[in-house]
Parts: structure tokens; sequence; C-alpha cells
């Protein structure tokens, strides 16, 4: 059995600590009430100060939580936000498209996925929650990198790697798919990440009008895309994707797009 890292736990601990009670503690207090001492729990609140896990009042000296953890904090309560306001409106596009529907949000240079809706046709399917997407050749990779600036940076700097012989790794041509993106207010995905795989996707804003996620289906190319015109998707499939968007957005408080 592995052994757990001490200097974490204590840390921890502190965190917990700070958390509670009080909203300032001095160095004496934290050290006495965690059984430490004074140099190991100063040693402590110095690492945790320089990764903004707390801060130290200039005044009293006192330390405190620090507004990285409060974001972070923020940042797991907004994604669960999120999936709890999708619910119900991921499960009616599924039903009324036929499709698998992912509800993705930026993550470690990726697209998350936090909330997945099998394909209503009892076919055999693979849960995806917790699955890494690129973000510059899917769908839900392409809303976020043309409505999240942080995104967009990331998509920038990263490796677009050619999945398909469709996909797009030059920056000016990417740069012009997201152009396109924000102009008609979603993002397609045709064999560009997954042969014989077509995907749609729009953005989801929260009350600030900030972008947190995005929502699209994901199917057969030849149950997206129209028959008629090679690579153009369904009309009524893009907007049901895009009524979805919108209707999660206004749950979160966005108003109307």
């Amino acid at each position: 059995m592995a052994r757990n890292i001490q200097s974490l736990e204590r840390a921890a601990a502190m965190l917990r600590l700070l958390a509670g009670g009080e909203r300032r503690l001095g160095l004496s207090d934290i050290a006495s009430s965690l059984g430490l001492a004074k140099g190991t729990a100063h040693g402590i609140l110095r690492t945790l100060q320089q990764e903004g896990f707390v801060e130290q009042d200039e005044a009293s000296g006192r330390y405190q939580l620090g507004a990285e953890l409060l974001r972070l904090g923020t940042t797991y309560l907004d994604v669960h936000e999120l999936r709890a306001r999708a619910l119900v409106w991921t499960d009616d596009l599924a039903r009324s498209s036929g499709e698998s529907v992912h509800l993705g949000v930026l993550h470690q240079h990726g697209v998350l996925i936090v909330h997945h809706v099998f394909r209503p046709d009892d076919s055999r399917q693979v849960l995806e929650i917790g699955a890494m997407q690129p973000l510059h050749c899917t769908a839900l990779g392409k809303v976020l990198s043309a409505y999240d600036p942080v995104a967009h940076s990331e998509a920038l700097e990263s490796d677009r790697k050619a999945f398909t012989d469709r996909t797009v790794c030059e920056l000016e041509e990417f740069e012009q798919i997201l152009d396109v993106t924000r102009a008609r207010g979603y993002a397609a995905d045709v064999e560009e990440t997954w042969e014989g795989v077509a995907s749609i996707a729009a953005p989801i804003h929260d009350r600030r009008r900030m972008p947190v996620g995005a929502v699209g289906i994901t199917g057969a190319v030849e149950r997206l895309c129209r028959p008629d015109e090679e690579g153009a998707l369904r009309p009524e499939l893009i907007a049901a994707v895009r009524d979805c968007a919108r209707a999660v957005s206004r749950d979160l408080g966005a108003g109307r797009f």
C-alpha cells in the first residue's frame, strides 16, 4: 500500500483549518492547532502563499485562504452547475437528433467531456465522460477556441496534429475557421478527427456572458450531412444544437443570444 506524503497531508490540514473558524489565523495559532513546529508550519505556509493558495495580511501578519484556491473552487462549482443545468436539454437534444450528445469544457489544453448522453438507438456505446478531445479539429474544441480567449491561445500554442486528411493544421486556415464559427454561431467537424464521423457544436455562456463550455452532437457522416451536398450539414441538426446551447445559457442566467 502506498504511503501518504506527510507534507501534503499537513498542507491539506492547514487549508481546512483556514477554511473554518476564524477568517484569519496567525502562525502560532496554526502551528499549535496542527501540532507542528513553527518553522515547519511557516515553510508550508510560505509554499502555499507562493502558489496563491494562502495570503498573508501585511498589517497583522495573519494568514487566510488565497484567491487561487477560491478560483479553483469556483471552477469546480461552475462545471457542476453547468452539468446540472444541461441535463434536461441534452437529453432532449439526443432524443430529437437521434445522436449522442457531449458537453465539454476547456481543460489542460483540450476539451474535457463532462457529460455524455448516449445515442437513443440501443446500439453498443462507450461512456466518454472524462475523455479529452483536441481543440483544433473537434467541433467542441473549435467553439471553445472561437469564443474563449484562453482556449484560443492554447489552441494556437498546441501541436495541431493531423488526425485525418481533412484536419486543418495551418494557423491561417485555422483562424479563418474560427472567424466563420463566430459569424455563424456554431462549429463543425466533418471527418477532421475521425473517419466517417461528423459533429456539430455551439457555445454555452453564463450570466456574465462568458463562454463556459460547449454542447454538441456526434454521429455518422451519412446521418449528420445532407446526401445532396458533400460535407454540408443538415440544417435542422444545426438548429437543434444551437437551440440546446441557448437554452442551457438561459438557465445559467445569460439571457437571450
